[in-house]
């Protein structure tokens, strides 16, 4: 089964592509990903780049459950959080979101009493944190979720996001992500009203490896006569025409969407 048919089969069954599963209690929910990424991309970006705006709406947003600091000394981190004037230990190299373990014993059962996901691990690469979201995440069958950073987002000079491609159709756990903190002895803000995480739908076969060898690297000299009328098409005739009109690109894949029915874009993200 290809990916065009399978996504089309898991809307006929009206089977979600992916569900959250909120454990920990949070104002801000996962929420499909913004194509003005939260208003970072540029206004002329957002009216003529389509491929700056098709990657930033690719996926969801993911929110931690509250806003934290950290800081790490070169050896050890410590935490603390909105309401607490002191700095914590991460005791055991793990902590949990507070008042968070009591709960999940009280209404998980008892064969998994015990294993509440902890909030925040530290690694044993020196810096290394790993954040967890609060959340659990499925896919439906052959979907696997890749796992980054919010798209086209200021990126903080004071830790490092890792990416990574889960199968989340087997694998039924927290949603997390590992981060590399950059600076020592200075305070690392994370928000929880800003997206931590930005997860997107992947198919299996995409990323396997047959389907990635399937690959060529040419040269110039084998471009044929339709490369080239094709070049001519993109580059050179919207540059010779007078009064060009930016924004063709865009224009031309936002008919074809509409056309195709592929995309609805919602009034408020698209003005």
């Amino acid at each position: 089964m290809n990916a065009p048919s399978a996504m089309n089969d898991q809307e006929m069954n009206g089977q979600p592509i992916v569900e959250f599963f909120q454990l920990v209690a949070n104002p801000h929910p996962p929420r499909r990903a913004d194509r003005s990424a939260g208003g970072s991309v540029p206004v002329r970006a957002l009216r003529y780049c389509e491929a700056m705006t098709t990657a930033s709406a690719f996926g969801w947003y993911v929110f931690i459950p509250l806003t934290f600091k950290v800081v790490w000394d070169g050896s050890s981190i410590l935490w603390t959080y909105q309401g607490i004037d002191e700095w914590l230990p991460l005791t055991r190299e793990t902590a949990q979101f507070p008042n968070f373990k009591q709960k999940f014993d009280e209404l998980a059962p008892a064969s998994v009493r015990g294993f509440a996901p902890p909030f925040l691990t530290a690694s044993f690469q020196p810096g290394g944190l790993q954040i967890w979201t609060g959340c659990l995440v499925r896919t439906a069958p052959g979907w696997s979720l890749l796992v980054r950073g919010a798209a086209n987002f200021p990126k903080s000079l004071s830790y490092q996001t890792f990416e990574g491609i889960i199968e989340t159709d087997k694998w039924f756990g927290p949603l997390f992500d590992n981060i590399r903190i950059l600076k020592t002895d200075v305070p690392v803000e994370f928000r929880s009203d800003i997206p931590f995480l930005q997860v997107q739908p992947v198919r299996k076969e995409v990323y396997a490896d047959k389907f990635l060898q399937n690959y060529a690297v040419r040269d110039m000299s084998e471009l044929g006569a339709a490369d080239w009328d094709a070049f001519h098409r993109t580059v050179v005739a919207p540059n010779t025409v007078p009064d060009r009109k930016p924004g063709r690109y865009a224009v031309s894949v936002r008919k074809a969407a509409h056309a195709a029915g592929l995309r609805k874009v919602d009034a408020g993200a698209a003005s």
